[in-house]
């Protein structure tokens, strides 16, 4: 028998694999909690999808996501991460994703970690909404629209509050695994 799932990853393999097995599980770990933070603002304006078909080589490319390589970052490595054509190319976001790491040891060394200070916008647990359908999922909500602000304040780049609404999703911070999903069950 077919497997429930949210009518989102019903794509292929990859977006299957990706919702059953990632999508809406809890991430408390800095290290993976930066890998979707880089990957969400790389995903604006773009289809996750098309991420997640380049996330191996967005891998390789960042050097494993490691944040404490990635804000030392200097032009010459920029220039290069510019001619890869396995990642987007955008220079903007590329520039992104170099302040947003020097930005996220800042807001480890104010809170212990990055995970304390994200969760404690959600009081630390997952809100979990019973969405229906995909219709019933908000773009935004205002805990993405508190967070995202904080961010900006604190010098983050391209993580609006739809893109922070759509990390959430990926980090387990909110569950909108629809009510007949058989992700939701577990």
């Amino acid at each position: 028998m077919e497997k429930l799932r949210c009518a989102w990853c019903e794509k292929d393999d990859l977006y299957r694999d990706y919702h059953d097995l990632e999508w809406g599980k809890p991430v408390y770990d800095d290290e993976t909690i930066f890998e979707f933070l880089l990957l969400e603002s790389f995903q604006a304006g773009l289809s996750w999808y098309t991420i997640l078909k380049k996330r191996d080589h967005f891998r390789i490319a960042f050097d494993d996501f490691d944040y404490k390589k990635i804000a030392l970052y200097s032009d010459k490595k920029h220039e290069q991460l510019m001619q890869d054509a396995g990642i987007i190319r955008n220079r903007l976001k590329i520039s992104a994703t170099i302040n947003n790491a020097q930005k996220f040891m800042e807001v480890q060394k104010e809170f212990v970690s990055f995970s304390n200070y994200v969760w404690g916008f959600v009081d630390g647990k997952p809100i979990d909404k019973h969405p229906k359908t995909l219709a019933d999922v908000p773009a935004t909500t205002a805990v993405s629209d508190a967070l995202a602000k904080d961010l900006k304040k604190r010098g983050f780049k391209f993580l609006g509050s739809t893109v922070i609404y759509a990390y959430m999703q990926a980090t387990g911070m909110v569950n909108d695994h629809v009510t007949n999903c058989h992700s939701r069950k577990k």
